[in-house]
């Protein structure tokens, strides 16, 4: 049984910096795909950021790029999302998922993925 437990939300300023981790336990993750997805009061999950396990091969929604920086630590089985110059419309849940099943091209569509963690919350104050 594959589990993802998000950590590291907060409140913090606009301009600031947030480490976002997701803790992945119950397989071996090598031919997985993990995933960064995020929902806003009254909007629909988007797409934050992926990586592939085995190559480490990043993808980002292309609003983020340059702010936000998706690694995984193979050894302690983790996932990070490194947000920087955060703006109040960052303000989300953030949710980990994972895909043992998915392609690239459809990496960003979030009912590719089969596992999801409880989220946790990002506050930005303006």
């Amino acid at each position: 049984q594959v589990q993802l437990l998000e950590s590291g939300g907060g409140l913090v300023q606009a301009g600031g910096s947030l480490r976002l981790s997701c803790a992945a336990s119950g397989r071996t993750f090598s031919r997985y795909a993990m995933g960064w997805f995020r929902q806003a009061p009254g909007k629909e999950r988007e797409f934050v950021a992926a990586i592939i396990w085995s190559t480490g091969s990043t993808y980002y929604a292309d609003s983020l790029k340059g702010r936000f920086t998706i690694s995984r630590d193979n050894a302690k089985n983790m996932v990070y999302l490194q947000m920087n110059s955060l703006k109040p419309e960052d303000t989300a849940v953030y949710y980990c998922a994972a895909s043992n099943t998915i392609s690239i091209s459809v990496i960003t569509m979030r009912n590719r993925y089969d596992y999801w963690g409880q989220g946790t919350q990002v506050t930005v104050a303006s």
